[in-house]
């Protein structure tokens, strides 16, 4: 019997970030279904910056993305180009099973032109009237995809930031995230944690530290709620919103699909200068 352990393809220091980082007060609030999101639920929205939908998709949905994001990892669609693998993985592809290449992989982007299940789900129509609802009745624009794996045990942290901080949008525009759950997200494996209301602060400023993020001692101390999700379950949030998931503490792999979304009519800006002065440190004396 071969007892050799499995390959481990990501050996950065799940430890590095502090536990106190991500320890939640409470769960998010939201509703059942995305045929219940109405008026009152927009203004939730907009006032805490967030909004729970615990059950948006149906299992067969799931399943049915689920296997496709599974297709894209295999490199059964060779066009797709959107994938980065772990360096210890890409001399080895072939050899691994459909389980060890999810575990080399950590993200997946700009996929809906290539996986019609994945595309289908992100213009589902349950979820663009939701859309147009939170954009004051603006047609939503899809401006990104990604697929984010957070393997057992070694998936790594995302650390706490704002979305806008990465979109080069005007500032005052309203940038609005989907996160999809396709397993169970729970308080172990990393689901969402994020902080209610602060999206009304506007943009903080951002360090490359363990990423492109807060400041750790900006985040320290505060009152984080958690998003929990079943599969098919999402969460809305507001681009400003901050946000974070710790690294996978347990024996569950955690595959979520993540898309954003803008009213049709803005426009992206031709550079970062923006983008940079609102969420950069230069100029501001300021550290980390």
């Amino acid at each position: 019997m071969n007892t050799a352990p499995a390959p481990v393809f990501d050996d950065h220091e799940v430890d590095f970030h502090s536990p106190e980082l991500y320890q939640p007060v409470g769960i998010g609030h939201g509703v059942e279904r995305l045929e219940d999101v109405g008026p009152d639920e927009v203004d939730f929205f907009h006032r805490e910056g967030y909004l729970v939908v615990r059950h948006a998709f149906d299992s067969d949905t799931v399943a049915r993305a689920k296997a496709e994001l599974i297709d894209l990892i295999m490199g059964k669609m060779p066009d797709f180009k959107g994938i980065s693998f772990e360096a210890k993985a890409r001399g080895i592809l072939p050899m691994l099973s459909v389980d060890q290449r999810q575990d080399a992989v950590r993200k997946l982007q700009n996929f809906v032109n290539y996986a019609p299940v994945l595309h289908a789900l992100a213009f589902h129509p349950a979820l663009v009237r939701v859309m147009r609802q939170v954009l004051g009745g603006a047609a939503p624009k899809l401006i990104q995809d990604m697929a984010l794996i957070k393997p057992p045990h070694i998936g790594r942290e995302k650390p706490w930031h704002q979305d806008n901080a990465y979109f080069n949008y005007p500032v005052n525009a309203l940038v609005v995230g989907v996160w999809i759950a396709l397993d169970d997200a729970t308080i172990e494996n990393g689901c969402m944690r994020f902080l209610p209301g602060q999206h009304r602060d506007g943009p903080k400023v951002h360090f490359m530290r363990r990423d492109w993020q807060l400041c750790d001692t900006d985040t320290l101390g505060q009152r984080p709620l958690a998003a929990p999700l079943e599969p098919g379950g999402l969460l809305l949030f507001n681009g400003l919103l901050p946000h974070g998931t710790p690294h996978n503490s347990s024996g569950q792999r955690r595959r979520a699909l993540q898309y954003h979304y803008t009213a049709e009519e803005i426009q992206p800006l031709p550079d970062d200068s923006e983008r940079l002065k609102n969420f950069g440190s230069e100029g501001k004396n300021v550290t980390c």
